[in-house]
């Protein structure tokens, strides 16, 4: 099923160089949901990032020449692990998140893993996941953790 955005991106693969723009991409999407749940902090909010960054599974998207999200996909778990999908807020609504995901779930699916991720209680987001397959594997106060099978 085709995904209907009227932004065109790509994805290029990360740098070393991109980390600190990316790390405030990250203060920036995350804190209305940090805030929410009352765990916003400046400082650690953009470390976590720096301290998990591996450029070699993460890729950048870009939109008009310009860095505008993130997303990592890496081997975990005997499967991939979603890490950091962050898109600048302008691109919000516009189904870029969704076309990022579709094509990231099909190169998953075409290698048969099982891809597992996590989103904070609250967040938006899980619904985009719901809508893309995946359910819930367990919780606690702060974190969903949820998983998708492939889709063959």
């Amino acid at each position: 099923m085709p995904v209907r955005t009227t932004t065109p991106w790509t994805l290029r693969p990360a740098l070393p160089e991109d980390i600190e723009a990316l790390a405030e991409l990250r203060a920036v999407v995350m804190r209305p949901d940090l805030e929410r749940l009352g765990r916003y902090d400046e400082h650690r909010v953009r470390q976590r990032l720096r301290d998990g960054y591996v450029p070699r599974h993460t890729s950048v998207v870009v939109v008009d020449g310009e860095l505008a999200g993130c997303v990592t996909l890496r081997p975990a778990d005997g499967g991939l692990r979603l890490e950091n999908f962050y898109l600048s807020p302008a691109l919000h609504g516009r189904g870029t998140g969704t076309a990022v995901l579709r094509s990231l779930l099909a190169r998953a699916d075409g290698a048969g893993a099982t891809v597992r991720l996590d989103v904070l209680q609250g967040s938006a987001a899980r619904a985009l996941y719901e809508r893309h397959g995946f359910t819930l594997e367990r919780q606690d106060p702060i974190d969903v953790f949820m998983v998708r099978t492939p889709v063959r």
